[in-house]
């Protein structure tokens, strides 16, 4: 699988929306995508209490601090370079599955991510204004385009010419 997977990022790679690929190439893409982002994420929770920096108790210049928010810089830079190379995937796919406007629709599953991702991070710190049920109805809609995209890109076959 490995092979297949690297003769599919230096035959097609993330660079462009251009072109079509079946529904097995989007699987190995997808999957190849999935991967460091669940490594960099789970990461991430590991160093996400570092970010919580009291100048009570703690010195201004905090290594631990100052590490997790370089981290998080970097973190950031990866899923948005994530979130294009999927665009650009899904919308080979897109195209490869007939419809009129694969641009728009390739752009729903990461822009779901971001918002999703976006409203786990804010609603916290805004708990009085941004209810849970808010973010639960977000998650639920991002579930609703996951399984979309993995249905329609992931398993049916090529529609046409």
């Amino acid at each position: 699988m490995l092979a297949s997977i690297a003769a599919f990022t230096g035959r097609f790679g993330f660079r462009t929306d251009q072109g079509r690929i079946g529904a097995a190439a989007w699987r190995q893409g997808t999957l190849f995508l999935a991967v460091p982002l669940a490594v960099l994420t789970l990461i991430w929770f590991v160093l996400a209490p570092f970010t919580q920096h009291d100048l009570a108790r703690t010195p201004f210049l905090a290594w631990g601090t100052m590490a997790a928010f370089v981290y998080l810089l970097l973190y950031a830079f990866a899923i948005l370079l994530i979130a294009i190379c999927h665009y650009n995937l899904s919308a080979k796919r897109w195209r490869d599955r007939g419809w009129r406007f694969p641009g728009a629709l390739a752009g729903l599953l990461p822009i779901a991510v971001l918002i999703s991702g976006a409203a786990h991070w804010l609603q916290p710190r805004e708990a009085e204004i941004i209810s849970y049920w808010y973010v639960a109805g977000i998650d639920f809609a991002l579930g609703a385009v996951i399984a979309w995209n993995a249905v329609e890109l992931g398993c049916l076959d090529t529609a046409g010419p």
